[in-house]
């Protein structure tokens, strides 16, 4: 399937003059993705520009959202508290980034220090959300079913032998999860297709995938679009069906409804906040060009 990265660009044009991103509210998912994508464009059309804008976003993210030990959820009040996942979607990005700029890659190894031990129960899992100043968990949040999965990718790609056992550590609570893990929230399978694209012959992976998939074949509605979750037909996002796009094209699946899924969404209007938020519209960029999200990208 081919990419068009021409969409990014005329998106993130339109996104900047809204001021919605990245001039906009800070918020660590969206911005982690929105670096791939410089990164990306900079690899694709190879206009410094495009590092210097990604730079840029991680100077904010730094200013604005990062703390003595950590990075929070987001800039808006109701965006208190610590996601692992996102955390390490953050580390991606900084992995991303390190490949033309090695200091940035030094920032993510620094931040799997401060956030690794703090977010890790051994022998059980990782912890979903953490208070602010990662002293203890968030109330009312216990483990995360993915978080191990994307600490064993995003460290590995950031850092092999450096954080050995960091890895150490996330591949035990793999090999204890994987076998019983079962995903029935769309974005959640869109990630692990893409997590595990990246170690396709590991025993997990494997089994996941095949999972995943099977999962999202009864997600699948009307021929347009996934629901959120089985059984609920009705009810769709358009910045998780973009996460499940990416997903499927990790593993290069499904690539007719992937097509569908964009037609749709393009001129889908859910009449709420996400139809002008920077998730929905970085989201969707990322979508149609994935640029260093795949490996046979890079």
């Amino acid at each position: 399937m081919k990419s068009n990265p021409r969409y990014a660009v005329e998106k993130l044009a339109w996104l900047r003059d809204h001021q919605i991103w990245p001039n906009g509210l800070r918020y660590l998912w969206t911005d982690a993705y929105g670096v791939i994508l410089l990164v990306s464009l900079f690899d694709e059309f190879r206009k410094e520009a495009y590092l210097n804008q990604a730079e840029s976003v991680v100077a904010d993210v730094e200013k604005v959202l990062g703390r003595s030990r950590g990075i929070r959820i987001g800039e808006a009040p109701d965006r208190d508290g610590q996601y692992f996942h996102y955390l390490t979607m953050w580390l991606h990005a900084l992995e991303v980034l390190g490949r033309y700029l090695p200091e940035y890659r030094r920032k993510g190894i620094d931040l799997v220090r401060q956030i690794h031990e703090p977010f890790l129960i051994r022998g059980q899992g990782v912890i979903w959300k953490m208070m602010e100043d990662l002293s203890a968990p968030y109330p009312g949040f216990g483990l995360g079913a993915l978080d191990a999965f994307g600490g064993y990718v995003a460290y590995n790609l950031l850092d092999r032998e450096t954080l050995v056992s960091e890895i150490a550590d996330m591949r035990e609570i793999i090999e204890e999860s994987a076998a019983h893990l079962v995903i029935t929230q769309d974005l959640a399978l869109g990630m692990m297709l893409w997590m595990c694209h990246f170690y396709p012959e590991e025993q997990w992976a494997m089994q996941q995938r095949q999972q995943s998939l099977s999962m999202l074949d009864r997600m699948w509605i009307a021929n347009e679009y996934y629901c959120r979750e089985p059984g609920l037909s009705h009810t769709k996002f358009a910045f998780t069906n973009y996460g499940v796009s990416i997903g499927l094209q990790a593993v290069a699946e499904r690539l007719d409804r992937v097509q569908r899924i964009h037609k749709f969404f393009e001129t889908y209007r859910s009449g709420d906040e996400y139809d002008d938020a920077a998730i929905t519209h970085v989201m969707a960029c990322s979508a149609h060009f994935p640029g260093k999200l795949l490996i046979r990208n890079e």
